[in-house]
């Protein structure tokens, strides 16, 4: 059984592989200033919850876009799984071209995403991330991950709007009867919920515009994706744990 963890800004997923079935997963809140003690009793009491013996894990794969917390991570691991995990990484195999002006500088959770999103999906496709920002990412027809967009996300834009205007209230991010609000907390929904499904809607058509491809696939993921792919139009497919089994592949490319 392979263990695959997901560190991003705002959670931690993690996911348990039997062969190429993902039989459990869990999310728990990203915290640096958890210890190692900590990280590594979370994941050994969710594994014995589910009847997963620690002896069942093989391995373990992690793609981390917060080193702050990574020392902790691995040294829980090691602690209470007794198992060096492999870290997304320069030098790790992805079988994926990447084709941007500073490979390096790519996060591990954009380049699982695109993996797993070539080889579950095939190529041209778009990969978009709902999470602290919100992320396209782009697979040529040739199978090269090429570039993407990063813009802030939904959050962070009603976050704004709260704390950056006196009178508006933090709101709860979904979708309204209607995009004309009759009071204040309407209108904010309305503009966040379709501002946003627009902005996807937008950014899609003009990145397979450049593609110059038909047949380009658009998958969704992260937490907001399945509210935005209700209205959006550009949106074919939510795939919730497309990192988890991005990183799956990745571990049987470097095995």
């Amino acid at each position: 059984m392979i263990l695959t963890i997901d560190v991003g800004n705002t959670n931690i997923v993690i996911g348990a592989f039997k062969e190429d079935e993902l039989v459990a997963h869990w999310r728990m809140t990203t915290n640096i200033y958890k210890s190692s003690d900590e990280l590594g009793i979370f994941i050994y009491n969710i594994l014995k919850h589910n009847k997963i013996a620690v002896e069942q894990i093989e391995n373990v794969v992690i793609a981390s876009v917060v080193p702050d917390i990574m020392l902790s991570l691995e040294n829980g691991i090691k602690k209470y799984l007794n198992i060096e995990p492999l870290i997304v990484g320069p030098g790790i195999k992805t079988g994926i071209n990447i084709r941007t002006d500073n490979p390096k500088e790519l996060g591990a959770d954009r380049i699982v995403n695109a993996v797993a999103a070539l080889y579950l999906y095939g190529s041209p496709a778009i990969v978009i991330d709902f999470g602290t920002a919100t992320t396209f990412d782009v697979i040529s027809e040739e199978g090269s991950y090429i570039g993407g967009v990063i813009s802030p996300g939904i959050n962070i834009s009603a976050d704004a709007l709260w704390q950056r205007a006196a009178k508006l209230p933090k709101v709860e991010i979904q979708k309204p009867n209607k995009i004309i609000g009759k009071n204040t907390v309407d209108s904010m929904q309305a503009g966040l919920f379709y501002g946003y499904v627009g902005q996807v809607d937008y950014i899609v058509k003009k990145i397979k515009k450049e593609l110059n491809s038909g047949n380009v696939k658009v998958i969704a993921t992260g937490g907001l994706a399945r509210l935005i792919a209700e209205e959006s139009k550009a949106i074919e497919e939510v795939n919730d744990f497309i990192s988890l089994h991005g990183l799956k592949i990745i571990y049987e490319k470097n095995k």
